[in-house]
C-alpha cells in the first residue's frame, strides 16, 4: 500500500506503541529488538541533540553555529528515521509461517471467548503487534 511520509510516521508510532513490552518476546521475534531500540532512540535523541548544540555553543564561539546546527539536525533526524522504519515494517505482510501462527492465535483467542476481529486474509506486522498486545493483556 502506498503511504505518504506522514502516514508512515504515524503508522510507525502506532506500531511501536502497540508492541507489548515483554522480555519473553525477545527470543521469538526480531521485531521486538527493533521496537525496543526505536523506543530508546525516540526517547533519548532529542535531549542528546539539544545537549550537543548547547555544549558546542558553550565551548565554541558563534563561528561554529552552522556546524552545531548540522550535528543537532543529524541527531534529531534519528527518531524520525526510526518511526519511518517502524511504519514500513508495520505495513509489510507476514511471511507464510508467521501468518499461519497468527491465524491460529486469532482462532484460539476467539475460541476462548475473546471477540477480536483481525485480518486473517493477508495479515501485516501491525496485526501481529495488535494480536500480541491483546493476548498479553487478556488472560486467555
Amino acid at each position: 500500500m502506498k503511504l505518504s511520509l506522514l502516514e508512515l510516521i504515524s503508522l510507525g508510532r502506532k506500531y511501536m506503541h502497540l508492541w507489548p513490552e515483554r522480555n519473553e518476546l525477545n527470543g521469538y521475534f526480531a521485531e521486538y529488538r527493533a521496537v525496543k531500540i526505536s523506543r530508546l532512540v525516540c526517547k533519548v535523541m532529542p535531549g542528546l541533540a539539544l545537549f550537543c548544540l548547547l555544549m558546542q555553543l558553550y565551548f565554541g564561539s558563534m563561528a561554529i553555529l552552522p556546524q552545531a546546527l548540522l550535528y543537532s539536525l543529524c541527531l534529531i533526524s534519528f527518531p524520525l528515521q526510526a518511526l519511518i522504519f517502524m511504519g514500513v515494517k508495520a505495513d509489510k505482510f507476514l511471511p507464510p509461517a508467521l501468518a499461519s501462527w497468527y491465524k491460529e492465535g486469532v482462532a484460539q483467542i476467539n475460541q476462548n471467548g475473546g471477540e477480536i476481529k483481525l485480518s486473517t486474509q493477508r495479515p501485516r506486522y501491525l496485526d501481529l503487534a495488535y494480536l500480541l498486545n491483546v493476548s498479553f493483556q487478556s488472560k486467555f
